[in-house]
């Protein structure tokens, strides 16, 4: 049984821990709404959605050229002069009957006519001379299969399958389908509203003047890139001051309006670090070490009596995104409904020395790829610093040296957590 975030004091947590307790903090999901189609990309489904109708609709040809009605003894009938009985195009529909041993004209998605059961390609057919106008010839008829070329009504689904799960995130793909069913609007969960800022005395925004001793706010920027591509609404409240009543007032506003208050720096230990005494007079203290690399000082927990989920990110910007990956998504999850779920994962074969430590785990920036054969392989970026933001703009992929290994050589195989696709 998963134990709750406040029955685990401040004990050292697993990367797997962290992750399972930090779901407990969300409480409900959030409630769901109707949107157009046409608005829905990236949204997740509420309800699953069921077929309406078969799909397709109807039996019909797969090919450009006849529909026979096919005798039913043997597989490969000897006629080869077809009388044509008409014509069906995409769009009609013929209920009339095609005699035995006739065929129609059809076009690729028309219904196939009642008597016939099989298609023969344009490319297969002969015109006739000019003494039989009204026949096709084809070749080779001993080759024919009842049944070639033609798409069985309901075959890609029938009426009640389940044609997306509840959860499903929708791409293009899913959004023909929907329109494939003649759904105009669907159910999906409400985009989750997540407050962020930034703190510290040293942090500037991009385009002011920079002092000798500052950085740019680079944490903000990621994080709103991050919640965006995951379809979360952002309520960005700017860099706040080494100040707690700063920092408290900022929080309890952003309980306020927000399902997720998110922060990044100002969660260690260090002597200007307010966000975490500040969480603790405005709500309760979840945890705040974790055994990861980047990313140990973290702090989680509720704000206010509405217990709205609180996340406190480390101050580096690698560690941000890394943190951000392991568990901010499974939260942004849980508030849409769905169950805690491992991050994706792949394996590769390392192709240089990847170093790590017992009882913790590493997350090493890397570049995957396939050799000749088709094996995936994979390597660092280099210099893994928690600030070298440039190691996640070269990486397609975060390998996990799990706390059980103390590094690895090459040739060993590793796991990867895929960055493309994270979604």
């Amino acid at each position: 049984m998963t134990l709750s975030c406040f029955d685990l004091g401040e004990k050292m947590l697993s990367v797997d821990e962290a992750r399972q307790a930090l779901a407990t903090l969300i409480e409900r999901p959030l409630d769901s709404e109707q949107v157009p189609l046409a608005q829905a990309h990236g949204r997740r489904l509420a309800t699953a959605v069921l077929a309406t109708l078969n799909v397709p609709q109807n039996t019909n040809a797969a090919m450009d050229g006849v529909a026979l009605a096919l005798a039913r003894e043997g597989v490969g009938a000897k006629q080869t002069h077809w009388p044509v009985a008409g014509e069906v195009l995409a769009g009609q529909y013929r209920s009339e009957m095609v005699p035995a041993g006739h065929c129609v004209r059809i076009t690729t998605g028309a219904p196939l006519p009642p008597g016939t059961d099989t298609v023969v390609m344009s490319e297969q057919l002969r015109e006739p001379s000019d003494e039989q106008p009204e026949h096709v010839i084809i070749e080779s008829p001993e080759r024919l299969k009842h049944g070639q070329h033609v798409r069985q009504a309901g075959e890609d689904m029938a009426i009640g399958d389940t044609a997306l799960a509840a959860g499903s995130r929708l791409d293009a793909a899913k959004l023909g389908l929907l329109a494939s069913l003649g759904y105009a609007t669907v159910t999906v969960c409400q985009r989750p509203k997540v407050a962020i800022f930034s703190t510290g005395n040293e942090v500037t925004a991009p385009g002011e003047p920079i002092a000798p001793a500052g950085v740019y706010d680079a944490n903000r920027f990621t994080l709103i890139g991050m919640l965006a591509e995951y379809g979360a609404d952002v309520i960005d409240l700017g860099i706040l001051p080494d100040e707690q009543d700063a920092i408290q007032t900022a929080l309890e506003q952003a309980a306020q309006q927000s399902d997720l208050v998110i922060t990044s720096g100002g969660v260690s230990v260090g002597q200007a670090d307010f966000t975490r005494t500040a969480l603790q007079q405005l709500g309760r203290l979840a945890f705040w070490r974790v055994a990861l690399r980047p990313g140990r000082p973290m702090a989680c927990g509720w704000l206010g009596e509405q217990h709205t989920p609180f996340v406190g990110l480390p101050g580096n910007p690698v560690a941000v995104m890394v943190t951000f990956l392991q568990f901010v998504t499974p939260l942004l999850d849980r508030l849409q409904g769905l169950p805690v779920s491992p991050p994706h994962r792949l394996y590769a074969i390392a192709d240089d020395v990847l170093k790590s430590r017992l009882k913790r785990t590493d997350f090493i920036r890397g570049v995957y790829h396939t050799d000749g054969e088709g094996q995936l392989h994979v390597r660092s970026t280099g210099a893994q610093g928690s600030g070298i933001l440039t190691s996640m703009v070269a990486a397609n992929c975060l390998i996990e040296l799990a706390d059980d290994q103390d590094g690895a050589q090459p040739g060993e195989v590793v796991s990867i957590q895929p960055l493309t696709g994270w979604l």
